[in-house]
């Protein structure tokens, strides 16, 4: 339509008109004259908004899902960060409760020895130093360790140093075929040598031939002159088995270590000798014999078995 003098004329008479109608509808309210038409027009034109609107809100719930998804997305992350650092975290303190009970074992031991010890954490393991048998631990000569010091743990003896460097230091095992140490009979005193055999027993030499030795005697160390390399009292194992006498001059005895030396993490070298030898005192309490049980069988007399009393039989 051009833009002539009738054309605006016409839009100012719609718009006149329009403004009428609006103020006629709302002064008559409920009531109003226009009511009817308006209805009609929300007959004729309700389905199309209702099918323009079915049609939008999908992407505007897409819109929305793909909101919240990105929200739910975050804390899903975050709360796998948070379990990962629980997790990390129990790991560790289960870690630590185990080093915790190792180092109340230990300075039991240390305690009841009179061992002034110096704990230290073991850092590597093998034939790195030339050793078949050997550890590395976290400590060295600035912390006092010297040559020739004994090893043990919450178990018993662990074996001696033979290397120091300033912050490490290395330790021979007891189970390393080059390593012996002196060794005391539990109750009988017997003297005698055990020497490493790998992950086989302790073999042990007693220096009395006809010495009364029997499966699950136990034995310390003897101690060395000036308490090094070994200072007394400390446990070595329990006696697995015993080689007949064959009246050779000494005895042969082969001994399970109280201690794991494929599982060792927290060990004490001893810095400080006891004043005075503790001797049996260190040995842990024996285990409690199992008492056999007694079993009483009672039968019951069938039909045709002749009167009489229970039958009981004692085992």
């Amino acid at each position: 339509m051009r833009d002539t003098r009738e054309s605006r004329l016409l839009l100012v008479l719609l718009i006149a008109v329009a403004f009428a109608l609006i103020t006629v509808d709302i002064r008559g309210g409920e009531d109003s004259p226009v009511d009817g038409a308006r209805q009609a027009a929300a007959a004729v034109f309700g389905p199309v908004e209702d099918g323009v609107s079915s049609a939008v809100n999908p992407v505007g719930n897409a819109v929305s899902a793909i909101r919240d998804s990105g929200e739910r997305h975050d804390r899903l992350a975050e709360l796998e960060k948070e379990n990962a650092a629980l997790k990390a975290k129990l790991g560790s303190d289960d870690r630590n409760s185990s080093r915790l009970k190792q180092l109340d074992k230990m300075l039991k031991i240390a305690g009841e020895g009179q061992y002034g010890i110096k704990g230290a954490q073991v850092i590597a393991i093998g034939a790195a130093q030339g050793f078949s048998w050997t550890i590395t631990v976290d400590v060295g000569a600035h912390d006092g360790i010297q040559r020739d010091m004994t090893v043990l743990n919450g178990d018993g003896l662990v074996g001696r140093v033979t290397t120091v460097g300033p912050d490490t230091a290395t330790v021979l095992l007891a189970n390393d075929p080059d390593f012996t140490v002196g060794t005391r009979m539990e109750a009988s005193d017997e003297l005698g040598f055990a020497s490493g055999q790998g992950d086989r027993p302790l073999r042990v030499e007693l220096l009395n031939g006809k010495a009364d030795v029997k499966k699950g005697d136990r034995l310390v160390t003897f101690g060395s002159q000036a308490d090094k390399p070994f200072v007394p009292g400390v446990p070595v194992g329990v006696v697995s088995r015993v080689d007949p006498s064959g009246g050779d001059l000494t005895r042969t005895l082969y001994v399970t270590p109280y201690v794991s030396f494929t599982k060792l993490d927290i060990v004490g070298i001893v810095v400080e000798a006891p004043k005075k030898d503790p001797r049996d005192t260190v040995l842990p309490a024996k285990p409690k014999p199992t008492p056999t049980p007694t079993v009483t069988v009672t039968v019951t007399p069938s039909a045709n078995a002749p009167l009489g009393g229970e039958i009981q039989q004692e085992q």
